[in-house]
């Protein structure tokens, strides 16, 4: 097996609405905002290569969308998906994998393309992973998440026929109710299993990689940098942010034991870090590339 770093860009997001209920004179710190209150973050994908297989997980936000919608988002940088994956020797045709985290379209939105007046799979030769809990909750949106998910990057991925979901109850499972937060994990092929979180977004999967004797785990945005490391520091966009901390609580504990690497999709300067445990609670240990591992 062998991973790498995919970086497609960055965008900008308001740093309130990023950091939650953490004072804007202690996150400004750590990611220092611009004029309108904007902060940068990473769009930093993975790919995974193991038994034949090429799995992305995320694609980024995608060039699609009309001027008025980057205006909102501020997509900068010199990175694109095909960029980095030439860099590995690599192109969309030879992605046989798109693992979808959740749908919002900073993680979803370079899965589909435009071809003329058409809207077609980004990667033909590939199948893209979702989930069916949070399926429904991206196509029947609440008030809430409704301008993250959007209808243009999702059902042409059905349309297509390529779509498959990895779910995370079989037959006779009592629910979520029979999990501690963020405790539900299910196979997904050999060494790679899923991490099921429902704080951000309803049944937001993290894929836990075994690679070279560690345990590599893509955070999405149950943790979108190593500033939201802290136990307080949770967005304002989760859903149930109550169910967010438990969730990190949970994961902690398995981090931190189990020495985990933790790859981060959307923080700006850092890829990776290791946990421990501190007498201001759980942070970071070590940072470093994931091609340093």
């Amino acid at each position: 097996m062998k991973l790498y770093t995919i970086n497609t860009g960055y965008f900008k997001l308001d740093g309130g609405a990023m950091f939650g209920v953490v004072p804007k004179s202690i996150w400004n710190k750590l990611n220092p905002a611009d004029e309108n209150n904007m902060c940068s973050w990473a769009l930093r994908a993975l790919l995974i290569e193991t038994d034949g297989r090429l799995i992305l997980v995320d694609t980024g936000m995608g060039d699609k969308q009309d001027a008025k919608f980057f205006g909102y988002y501020y997509l900068h940088g010199d990175d694109t998906l095909d960029k980095s994956l030439a860099k590995h020797g690599f192109n969309r045709d030879d992605i046989t994998d798109v693992f979808l985290t959740h749908l919002h379209f900073d993680h979803c939105g370079g899965a589909i393309k435009r071809e003329g007046d058409k809207l077609v799979p980004a990667f033909k030769n590939a199948v893209f992973w979702s989930n069916a809990v949070h399926w429904e909750w991206a196509i029947q949106p609440n008030d809430r998440e409704k301008a993250s998910f959007l209808k243009e990057n999702i059902l042409p991925i059905q349309e297509s026929g390529q779509l498959q979901f990895i779910n995370p109850f079989e037959e006779g499972d009592k629910g979520w109710s029979a999990y501690p937060p963020g405790l539900l994990q299910k196979d997904f092929i050999p060494d790679i299993s899923v991490r099921y979180v429902n704080g951000h977004t309803g049944a937001m999967m993290l894929p836990q990689i075994k690679y070279k004797g560690r345990t590599v785990v893509f955070m999405a945005d149950l943790l979108p940098s190593a500033a939201h490391i802290p136990m307080p520091y949770v967005m304002a966009y989760d859903t149930s942010p109550l169910i967010t901390l438990g969730e990190k609580r949970n994961f902690y504990n398995d981090a931190v034991n189990g020495d985990y690497v933790l790859f981060f999709e959307h923080d700006p300067v850092n890829e990776c870090c290791t946990l421990e445990r501190t007498e201001k609670g759980v942070r970071v240990k070590e940072f470093f590339r994931l091609e340093d591992l």
